[in-house]
């Protein structure tokens, strides 16, 4: 079955820097885009970037741009969230999806009903 297994989460100062793992088995990663959510107490989870099943076009949310960046490694089975200048605002749990659709060639990467997969989510705290 496919699995999805974030890692890289933890505590960090605010200003500070964290890079999340996403390790996928069981499908062809290559062929799927790749997408980070992120989830805070009390709040619906929200989108926070995505990556092309090519890794030829990248999404961000507003709230990341210039901070965040996805990238994937199609060799691995990997996608890479890097995240610098982290603010108390980004404190959530971070999940990992697949998107639905092998090859998508669209732009509508920012709704979660069109991952089909998650991970279990990784935990980022962000002190002020």
């Amino acid at each position: 079955q496919v699995q999805l297994v974030e890692s890289g989460g933890g505590l960090v100062q605010a200003g500070g820097s964290l890079r999340l793992s996403c390790v996928v088995s069981g499908r062809t990663f290559s062929a799927y885009a790749m997408g980070w959510f992120r989830q805070a107490p009390g709040k619906e989870r929200e989108f926070v970037a995505a990556i092309r099943w090519s890794g030829s076009s990248t999404s961000y949310a507003d709230s990341v741009k210039g901070r965040f960046t996805i990238s994937r490694d199609n060799a691995k089975n990997t996608v890479y969230l890097q995240m610098n200048s982290l603010k108390p605002e980004d404190t959530a749990v971070y999940y990992c999806a697949t998107h639905s659709v092998a090859y998508y060639l669209g732009s509508t990467y920012s709704t979660p009903g069109n991952y089909d997969y998650w991970g279990q989510g990784t935990q980022v705290t962000v002190s002020s």
